[in-house]
Formats: C-alpha cells, structure tokens, sequence
C-alpha cells in the first residue's frame, strides 16, 4: 500500500500559516508528498524545500487571479487539484492537509488502520475525520454548529476525484459524493489562531477569493477606526480545551506573544444554531450540511 499527501500554500510566512508543521504530522504515514507551491512575496518556496529532500515533490504554480476564481474561493480548489493531479497512479490513498491544519501524532497508528484496513474495498472512496477548530488561541475551540464537525481529508487515488468548491471537501464524477468510512482521529485546524494583526491582514487576503461584502465591510470597519487588529471577541461559541496539542506545535504555541480570554458561562448561539442543536439532539434530524455519504 502506498500512501502519497498532498496539498497547496501561497504566502506562508506572510500570512503565519503553520504549514511546515500540517506537512509534518503527516509525513510519517505517507511515502511522498506533493505540494503545490503558488506565486509568493515571502519566503514559502525555500520553507517547503528544507522539509524533507526525499519525500517532498514541488510543483510551482501560479494562481488564476481572474474574477470569476475569485468567487466562492474556487482558486483553493484549482490549487488542490493541481497537486492531486501530480499524485503518481501506483499510490493507493492521497492524503489531504491544508496549511492550517495539523493531526496529532496520537491518530497516525489509527489512521494507518484504516487505510489498510479499507484499501482493497474500492467501495470506500475516503477516510471521514472529526475536526477541532481553535480559535483566538490554543486553548479554545469552537462549538457553534456553523464550525464544520467533520469532513474528508484521505482520497483513494482516483483521478475522477475532484476538490469541490472552496477545497473543503471532494466530490467525483459529476458532482457526486464520496462514499467514506468515518476514522477515529482529528483533525486540528488552526487557521483562526495568530496574532491578532497578522490575523486581520490574512482575513482581508482570505476574503479577497470569496468577495463577501457583508465580512469586507465589517473589517474595514474595524480599521477605519483605528484598529489594525482582529478583534477575537466577537465570537458566539467556545470551549476550554483541555487536552494536548500535538508534538510538532509545541513550539509554536510556545512562541505565542498575544492574549486572548473568553468567559465560557457567557457563551451565546444564535436562535438558528439552538434550533438546529435542538433538532438533532431530540428530534434525531440532522440538519447539518453534508459533503459526504457514510456507508
């Protein structure tokens, strides 16, 4: 069985994405690595060169800045395909990561399970994992259901295969679902956790590939008044996290140099995301978006 990982970076020092780190809690279970680098201002190239010289393949690319990739984020999932392309036919499973995810080092054995244990049913399309968003810093995360609970991070090595959308999720064939097998481990996103002005500014970067108005107008908002900061406490939901990061964070948790705290007794939802709690927890209707079939 062979396992190939894979995934895109544009601007990662810049924007304080822990790139290295997602690519090295994964590197362990994967026999290469395919990382589409795309045109950058900071130094991303030669991050992702001094990785691993043996198992990192580079595939440099330049993003379609066009206006109609610019909606929805469809550039992430041009980028994403870009990589998977370059996935050799002879591996089995490609492993997906994003730039601001990490999986702790805890699941790999479980992980690595699974791929063999699922390999030769070609009925499972990919491996379904939990997700832990953290927010404002390390020791919180969010619980409102507008945070995705899962989605599909391992794709059997099938060129039908395709990132949908915004490279959330995969999709086959024309537009269907992946049939998945739900793994026991998490994925640990990070992507809402850096200092509060490098956040604004990757905020503003973000939301220039989804033209949201409504979210454009409100950090210019902020700005305009003086502050060039993201403010974390508009937030509805969190709670405390009391396990273990992975390993491979722990320096860079430890080189944190902002403070961010939040009173979980003043944890507010939305009538929206009560009601949809509510349903689910007692009506057993799950009306959660889903991009995925569980078989």
């Amino acid at each position: 069985m062979k396992v190939s990982g894979f995934t895109f970076i544009r601007n990662a020092t810049k924007f304080d994405y822990p790139v290295v780190e997602a690519i090295k809690s994964i590197l362990p279970v994967c026999n290469d690595f395919y990382v589409a680098v795309g045109n950058s201002d900071d130094n991303t190239l030669d991050l992702i060169k001094n990785i691993d010289k043996q198992k990192i393949r580079i595939i440099e690319t330049v993003w379609d800045d066009s206006p109609e990739m610019k909606i929805g984020g469809k550039v992430f999932a041009s980028e994403t395909d870009k990589a998977f392309q370059s996935i050799p036919m002879d591996s089995d499973w490609a492993f997906y990561i994003q730039g601001d995810e990490v999986i702790h080092e805890k699941y790999l054995d479980t992980i690595l399970s699974s791929l063999e244990k699922w390999n030769e049913d070609k009925m499972v399309d990919g491996l379904l994992f939990d997700y832990l968003h953290f927010y404002g810093s390390y020791d919180y995360f969010g619980i409102s259901p507008k945070w995705y609970n899962h989605e599909i991070r391992v794709i059997r090595n099938d060129k039908s295969i395709y990132s949908f959308r915004d490279a959330q999720g995969f999709r086959k064939n024309k537009n269907e679902k992946l049939n998945v097998k739900p793994v026991e481990a998490y994925v640990y996103h990070y992507g809402w956790v850096k200092e509060p002005g490098t956040m604004m500014k990757k905020a503003i970067n973000a939301n220039s590939f989804y033209r949201d108005k409504n979210f454009l107008k409100e950090l210019k908002s902020k700005d305009s008044n003086g502050s060039k900061e993201f403010d974390y406490s508009s937030i509805d939901s969190l709670s405390l996290f009391t396990d273990s990061h992975p390993e491979i964070m722990q320096e860079r948790i430890r080189r944190k140099n902002w403070t961010f705290e939040h009173d979980i007794s003043f944890n507010r939802l939305s009538l929206r995301y009560r009601g949809k709690i509510f349903i689910k927890k007692y009506l057993y209707i799950n009306t959660y978006y889903e991009n995925y079939r569980i078989i």
